[in-house]
């Protein structure tokens, strides 16, 4: 557990492995949350990921969770180079990103700008900030949902989740509500510009990526998410029957199994064969 200081933010993060005293023993995976989540929002994900050889690191964005950010200094531009940061503290050259929702906003464009220290992406329930006219109405209604019913509106989760687990609906809700809040004139900066990654910065974009969609994501629905993937050169769709925004927290166990498949498949610095 650890804190650094970037430009008027304090951004907290955490680094798990295997053996505490051998950080740097396996391939580094790095956890970037939505917009109603934190470091937290992935706990069942990293203990099983730390049990396959990965180096997990998880993160709260500027402004959520214990980083905190005053709304001047909040943007999303800022994301990928918050991470950047975190990536130096700990000494880790290169890392594999999976990104939730307004985690893609770290993801694509710390990928675009910097390939050389990812080794791979997943993009989960996200365009990433792609710059496409799908993405452009999608953002808008979005808005007007956040507008509408904040960001802890069960729009996040597939329309049965609530009756099917109750228990783990209630624990989405008190993870989202422990996030301090952001003023609706910083979260709109996620349209801005100089949020977004353009098409033709995807020219010679070769890092590999996966894009998964649950069939009742509302924000994000499956045909933007695979219009996303068609526009990302060699990006791999994958679609989530049942699930909703949040494919990590409905389905972790296919979630976890389809991007630990595509991680042994991809890159140097894929899944370790040591996993137990």
């Amino acid at each position: 557990m650890a804190t650094i200081s970037r430009n008027g933010c304090d951004l907290y993060f955490e680094s798990h492995s295997r053996d505490p005293s051998e950080d740097g023993d396996g391939p580094a995976l790095v956890f970037a949350h939505g917009m109603g989540g934190s470091h937290l929002s992935w706990y069942q994900q990293i203990p099983y990921f730390v049990k396959r050889g990965h180096r997990a690191v998880a993160f709260d964005h500027r402004g959520f969770g214990q980083s905190r950010c005053a709304t001047q200094d909040w943007h999303p531009r800022e994301f990928p180079f918050d991470l950047f940061a975190i990536l130096d503290a700990l000494e880790i050259e290169r890392a594999a990103l999976v990104c939730q929702s307004m985690g893609g906003w770290t993801g694509l464009p710390a990928a675009v700008a910097r390939p050389d220290r990812v080794s791979a992406l997943i993009l989960c329930g996200t365009p990433g900030g792609l710059a496409i006219p799908e993405v452009v109405k999608a953002r808008e209604e979005a808005a007007r949902r956040i507008r509408a019913e904040g960001v802890r509106a069960n729009a996040a989760l597939a329309p049965d989740f609530p009756e099917r687990e109750p228990e783990k609906a209630f624990l989405y809700d008190r993870l989202s509500a422990a996030n301090p809040g952001l003023a609706p004139e910083a979260l709109a900066r996620m349209a801005e510009p100089s949020s977004q990654v353009e098409v033709d910065a995807l020219t010679d974009y070769a890092v590999p990526t996966l894009v998964l969609s649950g069939s009742h994501d509302l924000l994000f629905p499956p045909e933007l998410l695979r219009a996303v993937a068609d526009r990302i050169p060699g990006a791999v769709f994958v679609p989530f029957p049942g699930s909703g925004h949040s494919t990590y927290f409905e389905q972790p166990e296919r979630f976890n199994q389809v991007v630990s498949e595509f991680l042994a498949r991809h890159g140097p610095d894929g899944v370790s064969a040591r996993a137990s």
